[in-house]
């Protein structure tokens, strides 16, 4: 039955199917290894885990549950075990005490509880009801918005180029758009097949951030101010389009504030003034410069701040009762979102590809022919070729307007040679460009021949385990959080920390009188970590937290730290 296991009797029930799941039960261990996640656990929970289980129906009867298959990839994830293949590097009888079972279980049988999951259909839907709860509990109504592009190494998927900007390269892959607040904190995100960053607002996330917002938004507010926005969306030059921004304001009130494109005037520096404030406990101060500009029939403000090096930054903004300094502090805080998928990238392995498969995509979608689009770079590498080629015989005869007399045969048949080639190449252009003209710039999908006809990978795993991976991020935040006040070098390294109690040992003591779970956690590094994790027992055992599927209430405690004088 594999190593670390103790109930034979529930799992040989469970193989006859005569057991829904296994339940939950603790007995007393010591130094467990590990065992400090469970301090994640109330921060889990306040951020929509059990949710969960108003949505998907409970897995087929089997020794593992959905809960605690879902304890499990959250319980990983914040342990940087990025995939379950990782757990055969794990003790499986220690993760088994932190969940209340004899041992986890192995690999495959964590990938069929994960189909048995994903086949449900309803990442989609837990998604949402999160994203909403979100929204309403934070009072959130600022939202940055950016494309991640999940680079695609295999060949099953026939997959579109996507621009990698941190590569500077275009890759197949697919893009994910990811909503986040000010300091990067994710809220929901969508995975696009063809879309831009602007068709992605307007299809997905417009319509979404409508409904979830509806309960925060005071309607009579905006009845009586007409300059009030029913909320702010932030995104790069990517989604610049200045009649986009119009229809945004005049149909559903959304303003925007973003970069503004081509910007090829400069403002006289005498123009900006200092402007302070304070933002996220931070003084702030900038030299900014503000005037109305007219785009597509709309008015925005156009923002500038001025840098120590001269240099420009213009911001386009259609909120107007926001200050200047704060719209600007606003587009800059969008590295935030920037450094959430840098650390998702290499902490909770954020472009892993969670299931191997392809499906078709239907409807009735256009997209870009892939011949017009050969045709297109066809012509420009002529082209290139082709101004080469006349910088050459430009050269030539430069170089050649005071040469001898009897040099001038030799310079005419050189010059003749390249202008051949010239002609040569303006021919090839002049066909190559008639034969584009006969083929469309864009096609039905259905269209597409079969062997180059677009597909897409199987989304719903990764919907699934990106949502894991929201829920674990948002918890290990929250904790971050909470230290802060008790941390002097939070900043620096309090998420470090936080990752230092997760991995390390603790006591488990089950008392099933009092119905109490207490967690007694060992000495970390340093005295400071000591004193930081006594403060954070207190306040988790203020939420009152009890062990999913069980009535047993989690106690936080430390291990007696003594000093040099003896003194604890």
């Amino acid at each position: 039955m594999g190593i670390g296991v103790s109930r034979v009797d529930e799992r040989i029930l469970a193989t006859t199917g005569l057991l829904p799941q296994a339940s939950t039960q603790f007995e007393a261990h010591n130094n467990v290894m590990n065992a400090g996640v469970l301090f994640s656990l109330p921060a889990l929970i306040s951020q929509g885990l059990l949710k969960s289980k108003e949505i998907y129906s409970p897995l087929k009867a089997g020794y593992y549950g959905f809960v605690q298959i879902v304890l499990l990839l959250c319980f990983m994830a914040l342990s940087r075990i990025k995939n379950p293949e990782q757990l055969k590097n794990q003790p499986p009888g220690e993760w088994g005490k932190i969940l209340g079972l004899d041992r986890i279980p192995e690999v495959n049988c964590v990938r069929e509880k994960l189909s048995q999951i994903v086949k449900q259909g309803k990442a989609e839907k837990f998604g949402r009801l999160l994203s909403e709860g979100w929204i309403t509990s934070e009072k959130c109504l600022y939202f940055y918005v950016d494309g991640h592009v999940r680079i695609y190494f295999g060949n099953k998927a026939k997959l579109t180029k996507k621009f990698v900007s941190r590569q500077k390269l275009c890759l197949a892959g697919t893009t994910e758009f990811w909503v986040n607040d000010q300091v990067g904190i994710p809220i929901m995100f969508v995975i696009g097949d063809f879309e831009r960053l602007k068709d992605a607002i307007e299809k997905y996330i417009v319509p979404a951030l409508l409904q979830d917002t509806k309960n925060i938004v005071d309607e009579q507010a905006l009845k009586n101010d007409p300059q009030k926005p029913r909320f702010v969306l932030i995104f790069d030059r990517e989604a610049y389009e200045p009649a986009f921004f119009a229809m945004l304001w005049n149909e559903y009130r959304i303003a925007v504030i973003t970069y503004r494109k081509n910007v090829k005037d400069e403002w006289d520096e005498k123009e900006f003034k200092l402007a302070e404030t304070k933002i996220l406990e931070n003084n702030v101060s900038m030299l900014i410069c503000e005037k109305n500009i007219t785009l597509a029939n709309h008015q925005f403000r156009e923002i500038r701040k001025l840098s120590e090096n001269g240099h420009q930054t213009s911001i386009l903004c259609s909120h107007n009762t926001l200050s200047s300094i704060e719209a600007a502090i606003k587009m800059f805080a969008r590295w935030s979102q920037e450094n959430f998928f840098r650390y998702l990238i290499y902490d909770f392995d954020f472009d892993k590809m969670v299931e191997y498969g392809v499906e078709s995509i239907t409807g009735d979608i256009h997209v870009v022919n892939p011949e017009y689009t050969k045709l297109s770079s066809q012509i420009k590498k002529l082209r290139e070729k082709k101004a080469r080629v006349d910088a050459k015989l430009f050269a030539i005869i430069e170089e050649n307007l005071d040469a001898p007399v009897e040099c001038f045969g030799e310079i005419i048949e050189k010059q003749t040679r390249w202008k051949e080639k010239q002609k040569e190449l303006e021919c090839s252009i002049k066909q190559a460009v008639e034969l584009r003209k006969s083929v469309p710039s864009r096609i039905a999908l259905k269209d597409m021949p079969e062997n180059i006809k677009y597909n897409r990978l199987k989304k719903e795993s990764k919907i699934f385990m990106n949502i894991i991976k929201m829920i674990s991020y948002r918890a290990e935040t929250a904790l971050f959080n909470i230290i802060k006040p008790f941390y002097k070098n939070a900043d620096k390294d309090g998420r470090q920390l936080i990752k230092d109690i997760f991995t390390a040992d603790a006591d488990m003591i089950p008392d099933y009188v009092n119905n109490t779970l207490t967690v007694q956690l060992h000495s970390l590094s340093t005295p400071r970590a000591n004193r930081v994790v006594h403060e954070l027992c207190k306040l988790l055992n203020d939420t009152e937290t009890f062990y999913p599927n069980t009535n047993l209430k989690l106690v936080y405690k430390t291990l007696p730290t003594f000093t040099r004088d003896g003194d604890s």
